[in-house]
Formats: C-alpha cells, sequence, structure tokens
C-alpha cells in the first residue's frame, strides 16, 4: 500500500473520529441541555406551586386579620352602643326628676301665692278691723272724759295708784297664804315617803366617761401599736369599732368610743396586746375574739347577779343580758346599770310606805331603763323601746306602762307609773348624780341672769355658787321694800317655768342706798 494511501486512510479514520466524537458531543451536549430545561420547568412548576401557596396562606392571614379586626370593631361598636343607651337612660332618668321636681316646686309656688293673697286679704280686713275699733275706743275714752271730768293721764294715774296700793299688798298676803299652805300640805304628804326612800339609798357620784386610757410601758410600743404604714392601728379600730388616739402624751394612749361595751372589749384587747408584745392583724383578730367572749360572759353574769340581789330569778334571758349590758352603758356620765339600781330601791322605799306591791315597784325601777341597752341599735327613744322589749318578754302590763312612761311619753295608768318617773327624776338630778357639759352649764348660768335682768328696775344680776344662787341688785329708787319682795317671787317663779336644774336655786335680792360725799 502507498503511503499517500495510508495517509488518506489515517485522515478518513482521523475526520471519522472527528465526526463521531463531535455527534457523540452533540448528542451528550443535547442530551444535557434537554435535562436542564426538565429541571428548570421542574423548578419553575414548584416555584409556581410556592408561590400558590404562599399566596393562599396571605390571602387566609389577611381574611383572618380582616374578620379579627371586623370582630374587635363590632364588640368596641357594640359596648358604645351599650354606653350610649346607658347614658340616654340616665339622662333620661335626670329629666323625668327635673321634671318632677318642677312640677312640685310650680305647685308648691302657686300654693304660696294662694296664701300669700290669702294673708294680704286678712290683713287688709284686719286693718280695716282696727282702723274701726281704734275709732270706738278712742270716742269711749272721750265720752269717759266727758263723765268723769278727769283727762286720760289724770284718770290712768290715779287708777294706777289705787290699784298699785289695793292690789299690792293683797297680792303678798295671798302669795304668802297660799305657799305657807301648800308647803304644809306637800311636807305633810311627801316628807315620810320620799323622804324615807331617799335615806334607804345611797351611790357613788357619777366618774364615767366616752373614753379609756391606757398605759403603756414604753413610748417604743406605739410604733409598734400602729405598725408598719400604720396596718396594726387600722386592723385595731377596723375590728373593734373604737379609734384609738397615739399623741404625744407620755406613756399613755386612748381609746374613745361612744359604744361603752365596744370601749370595754377594746380596753381589754389593748391591755392584753401590749402585755403581750406581739401585735399584728392575726394576733389582734384572736385576742379581740376572746376579750369579746369574756365581755358577753361578764354582761350575763352581770345581768344573773343584779337580777338574784333584786328577788327577780324568772326573769327572761334577754331582759338579764340588756340589764347586764347597762353596766356598761352612761348617761351624763351617770352609769345606767347603778342609776337603775338606785330608781329600784327608791321605788321599792316608797311603794312600802305607800302599801302597794314592793317587788312589782322594785321590777318597775330596775327595768325602766333597758331600752338604753339597744337605742343605738332600735329607731326610737328608749322608753317606748323598753317598753316594747318588756311587752315581747311577757312582762305585766304595769311594768309596760311604767317604762313607756317614765319620761311622760305616754300617760301614766297605774301608781306604779308615777312613782317611777318621781325615782328616776331623783336619781337622775341629785347632786352628783349626772355631769353638765361645760357649754349646757355655763348658757344654764347666763339664763338665769338674762331672766333676771329682764326685770324692771333691775341694775344687775349674777350667778354665784355655781349657779345655786341667783344674786340680784336693784335700783333703789326704783324698787321698794314692798316691791321687792314681789319681785323675787316673781323672778323665782320664772325661772322654775323656763330651766331645768338638779336641786334648787336661791333668789338673793338686794336694795340699799348708797350715799357717797367728798370732804375736801
Amino acid at each position: 500500500m502507498e503511503p499517500i494511501h495510508v495517509v488518506l486512510i489515517a485522515l478518513g479514520a482521523l475526520l471519522l473520529g472527528a465526526l463521531a466524537g463531535y455527534i457523540a458531543h452533540r448528542v451528550t451536549t443535547e442530551r444535557k441541555v434537554s435535562g436542564a430545561a426538565e429541571r428548570a420547568r421542574q423548578v419553575l412548576e414548584e416555584a409556581e406551586r410556592e408561590a400558590r401557596r404562599i399566596r393562599k396562606e396571605t390571602e387566609i392571614s389577611a381574611k383572618e386579620e380582616i374578620y379579627r379586626r371586623k370582630e374587635e370593631f363590632d364588640q368596641e361598636a357594640e359596648l358604645k352602643r351599650k354606653e350610649f343607651q346607658n347614658q340616654e337612660k340616665r339622662l333620661t332618668k335626670r329629666e323625668d326628676i327635673l321634671d318632677k321636681k318642677t312640677d312640685i316646686f310650680n305647685k308648691k309656688e302657686r300654693q304660696l301665692d294662694d296664701k300669700e293673697e290669702a294673708v294680704s286679704r286678712r290683713e287688709e280686713q284686719l286693718i280695716a278691723r282696727q282702723q274701726e275699733l281704734e275709732e270706738v275706743v278712742e270716742q269711749q275714752k272721750l265720752e269717759l272724759q266727758r263723765i268723769s271730768g278727769l283727762s286720760r293721764e289724770e284718770a290712768r294715774e290715779l287708777l294706777l295708784q289705787k290699784i298699785e296700793s289695793e292690789v299690792s299688798q293683797e297680792t303678798n298676803d295671798l302669795i304668802i297664804k297660799r305657799l305657807e299652805a301648800a308647803k304644809e300640805e306637800a311636807d305633810r304628804k311627801a316628807r315620810n315617803i320620799v323622804g324615807l326612800a331617799m335615806q334607804r339609798c345611797a351611790t357613788d357620784d357619777a366618774v364615767d366617761s366616752a373614753v379609756a386610757s391606757i398605759e403603756i410601758p414604753s413610748d417604743d410600743m406605739k410604733g409598734r401599736i400602729i405598725g408598719r404604714e400604720g396596718r396594726n392601728i387600722r386592723a385595731f379600730e377596723k375590728i373593734t369599732g373604737v379609734d384609738v388616739i397615739v399623741d404625744d402624751t407620755p406613756g399613755m394612749i386612748v381609746i374613745s368610743v361612744f359604744d361603752s361595751v365596744r370601749r370595754e372589749i377594746a380596753r381589754r384587747a389593748m391591755e392584753r396586746l401590749v402585755a403581750d408584745g406581739r401585735i399584728h392583724p392575726t394576733r389582734i383578730e384572736e385576742v379581740v375574739a376572746e376579750c369579746r367572749k369574756e365581755v358577753d360572759q361578764v354582761i350575763k353574769e352581770t345581768g344573773k347577779q343584779t337580777c338574784y340581789d333584786f328577788g327577780m330569778p324568772n326573769t327572761h334571758l334577754k331582759e338579764i343580758l340588756l340589764l347586764g349590758r347597762l353596766r356598761f352603758r352612761t348617761s351624763y356620765g351617770q352609769n345606767v346599770l347603778q342609776h337603775s339600781k338606785e330608781v329600784a330601791h327608791l321605788c321599792a322605799g316608797m311603794a312600802g310606805e305607800l302599801g302597794i306591791n314592793v317587788n312589782l315597784a322594785t321590777r318597775c325601777g330596775l327595768l325602766h331603763d333597758i331600752g338604753k341597752a339597744v337605742d343605738h341599735e332600735v329607731e326610737g327613744g328608749h322608753p317606748a323601746i323598753g317598753a316594747d322589749i318588756a311587752k315581747r318578754c311577757g312582762e305585766r302590763p304595769e311594768v309596760v306602762n311604767a317604762i313607756a312612761a317614765h319620761h311622760e311619753d305616754v300617760e301614766p295608768r297605774t301608781l306604779y307609773a308615777i312613782i317611777t318617773q318621781v325615782a328616776d327624776a331623783i336619781s337622775a338630778s341629785r347632786p352628783g348624780a349626772r355631769r353638765e357639759t361645760l357649754e349646757k352649764y355655763i348658757k344654764r348660768l347666763e339664763r338665769l341672769e338674762e331672766v333676771a335682768m329682764g326685770f324692771s328696775g333691775v341694775h344687775s344680776a349674777y350667778a354665784i355658787q355655781a349657779g345655786r344662787e341667783l344674786r340680784v341688785i336693784v335700783n333703789a329708787t326704783k324698787v321698794n321694800d314692798r316691791q321687792a319682795g314681789k319681785m323675787a317671787r316673781d323672778i323665782a317663779n320664772q325661772v322654775e317655768q323656763e330651766l331645768n336644774y338638779p336641786g334648787e336655786i336661791k333668789v338673793s335680792l338686794v336694795r340699799e342706798t348708797r350715799v357717797v360725799e367728798y370732804a375736801r
């Protein structure tokens, strides 16, 4: 074979190899392109699916948000609507009230106009009538002057002189005679009854008050009583219902409350807490509960002992407890239980002298003030409250009437009611039984002096000896000796009518003439 043929064959083989390689490369490239296109298509489809999923989720989230916002808006709108409705109702109600008040005001205004018109007509009639009377009186005066031959001033002076000379002495004599007769009759009938009853009864002066002072070992204890941010003292006041006063007074705190039972419970509890030293709300609760039980037991035992002492074993339990509560009740500083015992003794003494049932009179006196044990809790006066309690506890009608009538709220129907009134007045008005407030005491002294100064011819008046004597100084040129006695009695009578006071008040009228000259 020739070399050229070999070369040609080699070239052909080379060309065939190159062509086959190209074809194989082309096929391989087309396959790669086809695979890439498939993968690209799959990626696009997956991206589209993901995009659809995201869009769907976004739409769902948006719809949920819109629904939630709509619900919130609806709820808020409903609240606003209800609020507007409530405001509308309130405004309508206020408008109705204002309309009613306006109608009432208009009605009252019309009534006042009618009354004013009636008063005006009545006033005109009275003026006309007064003018007629004045004319008649003037005519009578002229006629009298013509008949008597005296002027008006001369007739008046003559008549006054005659009346004064005749009536003054007769009045003085009659007053003295009547006073002496009345004193003799009163002394004869009442001396033995009241005197013996009072002699058999002796009691202490009033010393109770509305506060309780408690000693503490040191001022550091005040801080413990107050507690952190005042929690201890607030807890104590809330549980006991009292006011605890912690001031700068060394070694002392004060408990103040009008209800004496609560004050006694608080006093015992505070003394026990101070002695124990452990002061906190829980401990305060425990101690107050213990002291409340103790005081309840003391009340019960006191009521039982009181009934036993006065021979009243069959007394109702409720009345026993109310009598025990009176141990911690005061009236104008006077202990009500001691006052009731004193009234019972006085009733028994007077009943014995009068020959009536002593036991029944004692029962009336002892129970007459049981209404004061609950008068802070029940509406009404203590006589009516006590009478209602006694009636419900099965007391006799005489006892019920004595309780209801001991302040003359109702008419006394038996002698027991009358002696209960007398015994109550004696016990309350005896010197030292009750304390008066400073304001009331000063007003009484001022009123004493005002009564005396209201009489013509009085120069000055002084209430002395704590109001037990009224010293009146008159002008000697305007009041003579005969008039002085009558004036003193008139002043005493007016004091009796206008003032309330224990015991008696002495009226001393002084008339003197003083002549002063100077040597130069």
